[in-house]
């Protein structure tokens, strides 16, 4: 287990240090003015070549490279220089992760417990009004862009259930459509999955032998399919974890949520260089763990799972 997850965190390491390095590289090759914001017209040459000079950027990229990645390691994240200029890129992210970190948190919870939870009942036979329902909203899900059913929602639910269209953080009930349509697309995953794989325990043989023996569909349902079908579930997680990330940063800018997403699209309209840095480090530092966890969680929960030199095959 320990040379196991040695290994998936080397990994980890590696690929963290390869998001970083290929994020940093591409906002050095977006062009220099953006740096200066409106005060580009303002300035003359020499005072615009200073302040570029002072900003790092005129050093070669190896040595911006190596600056940067000495920073990180000394847990200093650097410091605006258009967003805020002169404040703490750390003083930033600490008002804005608790929105960001409330929301993805609620609305994994709800999708993870909402897709298994239909997923289960799709598979049941008994269930034939809940599986085309359920059905009809992995196609609908699946196949409208998330940014289309993200806006009809703000739009048609707030006016027909009387919801705020925008976020309050002194009104609670303008939580709700952000957070439920954050978890649109997890439940959906989820739901598909968890009903495959229970189809397919369902049609194994020590299934139809536990029937044949007059054990009830229930109780095999809830003692051995359920089980047996959760276990690969957890691959799930990383993507689940992701598609959330991913989803936060148009839902924040949606409903004006002060978080991490729409921080970030705004840091990169002004070149923000370090503020970009910050949140693809955390972004990706979630995402990496995510994978991780899964990874363990599967190898800890399947005794199938090998840890020796073929490092997690089946």
């Amino acid at each position: 287990m320990i040379r196991y997850i040695s290994s998936r965190l080397i990994q980890s390491v590696i690929t963290l240090f390869a998001v970083l390095t290929i994020v940093f590289m591409l906002m050095r090759l977006m062009p220099v003015e953006g740096y200066l914001g409106e005060s580009y017209d303002k300035l003359d040459e020499i005072q615009r070549e200073k302040i570029i000079e002072n900003l790092g950027l005129k050093d070669p990229i190896h040595v911006q490279l190596k600056k940067f990645y000495k920073r990180v390691a000394s847990g200093d994240l650097g410091v605006s220089i258009a967003y805020r200029p002169g404040v703490p890129v750390a003083e930033i992210l600490k008002s804005k992760i608790p929105y960001s970190l409330g929301f993805g948190i609620a609305s994994l919870s709800i999708s993870i417990i909402s897709g298994i939870t239909l997923g289960i009942f799709m598979a049941d036979s008994e269930g034939k009004i809940l599986k085309r329902v359920g059905n009809i909203y992995i196609i609908l899900i699946n196949s409208i862009p998330a940014a289309i059913y993200y806006i009809l929602i703000q739009f048609y639910i707030t006016d027909i259930f009387k919801l705020p269209m925008l976020f309050y953080i002194d009104r609670p009930i303008s939580w709700i459509l952000p957070v439920l349509s954050l978890s649109l697309g997890t439940t959906a995953t989820y739901a598909l999955w968890m009903k495959r794989y229970m189809v397919d325990e369902l049609n194994k043989d020590y299934v139809k032998l536990a029937m044949a023996k007059g054990l009830k569909r229930r109780e095999v349902m809830k003692k051995h399919v359920f089980l047996n079908a959760f276990v690969p579930m957890i691959q799930y997680l990383p993507s689940s974890i992701l598609f959330t990330i991913s989803g936060s940063i148009y839902i924040e800018s949606l409903y004006s949520i002060p978080g991490m997403g729409g921080l970030l699209v705004e840091a990169v309209q002004r070149q923000d260089n370090p503020l970009v840095e910050a949140i693809v480090l955390i972004y990706s530092s979630i995402g990496i763990i995510g994978m991780l966890a899964g990874d363990v969680l599967m190898a800890i929960l399947d005794p199938r799972i090998k840890l020796g030199k073929r490092e997690g095959r089946i």
